[in-house]
């Protein structure tokens, strides 16, 4: 008796084979065709994952830069003014008065964000009795103003003064002359008044450096006493006055409530 035997190993490969000739060609192609459409899919999301990642970064980063630089004034002229000025009231005689004694002196800190078109001013407590310190926002992108009376932590907002208030680029290069001593500001008096008319109960709408400045602080709106028709004088009572400059001349802000 012949004992035929077979290798396993080699029957197995031969049935291996046998399966892999029995799936159709099409099938094979339409496989390989969906890998390579699943790994571009996969390479493209890597990419819009990495482009997102750096976006936000650099965004953070930005944002980052630029807080830094307005909450430590690095990079932006920041200038220590002192300005003497004769009040109105004075009548100045020069065989009666002494004109040194007759002077007053405001300081004050200007600084002065001209790509934003921002001038931020900080008046500390003044060397007169009816005066209050306040911190004031000119925002001429906004056309608008913000005082905060810091004694009554109080905020007060009107349209902007453009005939009162230097533009950011004229203002800074008139605190350049005067620290160069090449030119002395003009030192007289003028009067505003203002009239508060009503509580504004938002304040995110007016810009980030008034809303800044307003945040979380009893906000009013302020009107020219001028303007208001058939208002007279003696209607207008518990006034404030803020003193300051940003212009050839100090002004006199004074804000009341009817």
């Amino acid at each position: 008796m012949v004992k035929v035997s077979f290798n396993s190993a080699l029957a197995q490969k031969e049935v291996k084979k046998d399966d892999e000739s029995l799936i159709p060609e099409e099938e094979v192609e339409v496989d390989v065709e969906t890998a390579l459409l699943v790994r571009r899919q996969s390479r493209a999301w890597c990419w819009c994952v990495c482009l997102g990642v750096a976006l936000m970064l650099s965004g953070v980063l930005i944002a980052g830069a630029y807080l830094f630089r307005y909450y430590t004034g690095q990079g932006e002229p920041v200038f220590f003014c002192g300005v003497n000025y004769i009040e109105d009231d004075y009548m100045i005689r020069d065989e009666e008065v002494d004109v040194p004694s007759s002077l007053r002196e405001l300081e004050m800190t200007i600084r002065i964000l001209e790509e934003e078109q921002v001038e931020i001013i900080s008046v500390p407590v003044p060397n007169f009795e009816d005066g209050d310190p306040a911190d004031i926002v000119h925002d001429f992108d906004r056309r608008m103003t913000a005082y905060l009376d810091l004694s009554l932590d109080k905020c007060y907002v009107i349209p902007l003064n453009t005939s009162a208030v230097m533009p950011p680029r004229d203002l800074l290069d008139l605190l350049i002359n005067v620290k160069a001593g090449t030119y002395l500001p003009q030192s007289y008096l003028v009067h505003e008044e203002m009239v508060v008319t009503e509580r504004l109960e938002r304040v995110d709408q007016l810009g980030y450096f008034i809303y800044n400045l307003c945040r979380n602080k009893e906000t009013y709106k302020l009107q020219r006493r001028d303007r208001i028709l058939g208002m007279q004088k003696r209607e207008a009572q518990n006034c404030r006055k803020i003193r300051h400059f940003e212009n050839n001349f100090v002004v006199e802000t004074q804000i009341c409530e009817l």
